[in-house]
Formats: structure tokens, sequence, C-alpha cells
């Protein structure tokens, strides 16, 4: 999967100028791609596997709808592991508190509405996870160097199990 455009996303994504700048039109890009393809697509899925998830706000109760990138895990895959990154800025991106708040909310995953649960991610099975994500995405790890934060990672898992099997394996890390 290393390639040379892969190396440059890699090295750009990881600096504070990419964090700094990257919040205010990689969402907006992915929501205008998503909708146009009707969920198949989304801009930053060329680069990695990527979901939409939409979870209810924890103050407002409003919907939110969030482009975010996903490591498959399980075997077949049948749960998705997403970072709370925040492209490696101080505070923890909304969505995490969002999820923390109400934990059921749903996927748009090739097309497909998935319901699933979040699983906040700690301790032994938090390490583990997270040394799969870096192995999948390095700058995760210069992400997690910039911040006193621990980056939390959530397992979303269908509240259907026999949901995540027929949405596909595309996307699945080996091993994992």
């Amino acid at each position: 999967m290393t390639n040379a455009v892969e190396r440059i996303v890699r090295r750009v994504s990881s600096t504070r100028t990419f964090a700094r700048i990257a919040p205010h039109f990689v969402p907006a890009l992915d929501r205008a791609v998503h909708r146009l393809t009707g969920g198949r697509r989304l801009l930053s899925g060329q680069l990695l596997p990527s979901l939409v998830l939409t979870a209810r706000g924890a103050r407002s109760g409003q919907l939110r709808r969030t482009p975010l990138a996903c490591m498959r895990e399980g075997d077949p895959a049948s749960a998705w592991v997403v970072v709370g990154s925040n492209y490696g800025r101080p505070g923890h991106p909304a969505w995490t508190g969002n999820l923390l708040a109400h934990p059921d909310a749903e996927i748009s995953w090739k097309g497909r509405d998935i319901p699933v649960r979040a699983q906040l991610l700690r301790g032994a099975e938090r390490d583990a996870a997270w040394t799969a994500v870096v192995r999948f995405w390095p700058p995760y790890a210069r992400y997690q160097a910039r911040v006193e934060r621990e980056i939390r990672l959530f397992r979303l898992v269908p509240r259907d199990p026999g949901v995540a099997g027929a949405a596909g394996a595309s996307g699945q890390v080996p091993g994992h």
C-alpha cells in the first residue's frame, strides 16, 4: 500500500499546518462527495477506508454526521475502529463526546446504513488497538506525540451481528 503519493500524504498529514487547516475543508469535502455518490464514496476513502458516523449530540441531542477514517477489525471484519485524533490538536473531537453520551449510533459504510454501538477502548484492549491503528496509519503516532491527552479509540460494533459481514470486508486490515 505504500507508494510515493501515500508517503507524501502521510508526511503532509502529520504536520501542524495540516492540523490547523484540514478540519476546515476535509470533512466538508467528504460530506459533499458522500452526498453526491449516494453514500457509496468519501474523498478521503481514496486513501483510507472511511465511513460517515451519525451520532446524537451530547448536549443538543441533534444528529451529527462526521466523516471518519476507520480500520476494519475482527474475523471476518465485524467491527470498525475509529480514532479520535482530531488531527493531532489538543482537544478531543466533539464526536467522541457524543459517543460517550450516546453510544448507539449509525454508520454509512459503502452505501449501507448500519446501526452500531460504540465502545470506548481502554487498558490492554486499547493498547492492542492502538498498535494496530499506528501500523495501519503511522501519522497517528505523531498526533499522539503532539498532545497531552490520550487519543480516544472506539470500536463500532453492529447492533445486528449479521450486518457487518454482509457489509463487505473491503478495507479490512489483515490479522486484526
